[in-house]
């Protein structure tokens, strides 16, 4: 066992000094009723002394508590980093028959149930916006998504430029992400007009030379961009279509199957060992107890 602060230990000094000081403590105070001699009752005296011993021994063990107790340990498993990318379209067309707020709401479910990895957004239209790097605090997700609102963006971001997007977002994860799996998904409901003439070859190539994944989610009543679908296929990733709130959660729940979360084992570890101590002094707590409630010395 060690401590995470072994500089706490020093403070034992003092329920030492109290143990020490009981067995030379005798009776302060006589009450001779009968003025005769009584008998020396040595089991109660050891039994009172005991008794006395508890609180220095309760002192000790929250000493120890706080001293932080250590045991080397193999967790069991640790969640492998997933660094996952939104690349959301917010061209004017998204603010149509409800897309963006479909969007948000899939997103918040979809990051509730993937807690422990680590999240980015990229905003587009006609140009990029790095709206949050890769994080694992979530509420820096779900507090930019308001701010995302199409009906909010200058007119500027009012076209749709996904080839753009998808190396924008690139660039940010070789930056950012350090380790684990490289996942980028975009939300779009159109076209994009700087795809074509194999430049979605060029561009899917080397995503997968980034170890990037992409997953599409095409938001319109209109099929799926044939050169996106070509991106996410050459990445190892999928588009889907998603017209309404259910279909849109049900691809949600489909990437999450298809990208579970992966845990690995770790090597031995210092790991809180409270656990001993803890119910030790729990048990000495109830041995004060039961003193107080008779087994003490009162003046009479």
């Amino acid at each position: 066992m060690s401590f995470a602060h072994p500089w706490v230990l020093l403070f034992l000094a003092v329920p030492a000094l109290l143990l020490w000081a009981i067995p030379a403590r005798r009776a302060a105070v006589a009450m001779p009723f009968d003025h005769q001699a009584h008998a020396r009752r040595r089991t109660a005296a050891i039994l009172l002394g005991a008794f006395e011993c508890v609180p220095p021994l309760l002192l000790a063990g929250a000493i120890l508590l706080l001293a932080g107790p250590q045991m080397l340990r193999t967790p069991r498993d640790a969640r492998e980093l997933t660094n996952i990318q939104f690349c959301l379209d917010v061209s004017g067309s998204m603010a149509w028959e409800n897309r963006y707020s479909m969007a948000k709401e899939a997103i918040e479910k979809f990051v509730a149930a993937r807690e422990g990895d680590a999240f980015g957004m990229t905003l587009f239209g006609t140009y990029q916006i790095r709206w949050t790097p890769l994080t694992t605090d979530l509420s820096a997700i779900l507090a930019a998504l308001p701010f995302a609102d199409p009906t909010r963006q200058p007119r500027h971001m009012g076209g749709t430029r996904i080839g753009a997007a998808l190396r924008f977002c690139r660039d940010n994860m070789i930056a950012e992400a350090e380790r684990g799996d490289r996942m980028i998904i975009l939300v779009s409901d159109g076209e994009s007009f700087d795809l074509g003439n194999g430049e979605e070859q060029e561009i899917g190539e080397e995503l997968r030379a980034a170890g990037i994944v992409v997953y599409h989610i095409h938001i319109a009543e209109e099929d799926i961009p044939q050169a996106v679908v070509e991106i996410a296929q050459i990445t190892g990733g999928e588009a889907f279509q998603a017209n309404d709130p259910q279909s849109l959660q049900a691809v949600f729940r489909h990437i999450d199957r298809m990208r579970p979360a992966r845990f690995r084992t770790m090597g031995t570890v210092p790991m809180d060992h409270f656990g001993p101590i803890a119910l030790g002094c729990l048990a000495l707590l109830g041995v004060h107890l039961v003193g107080l409630a008779g087994i003490r010395y009162t003046p009479w």
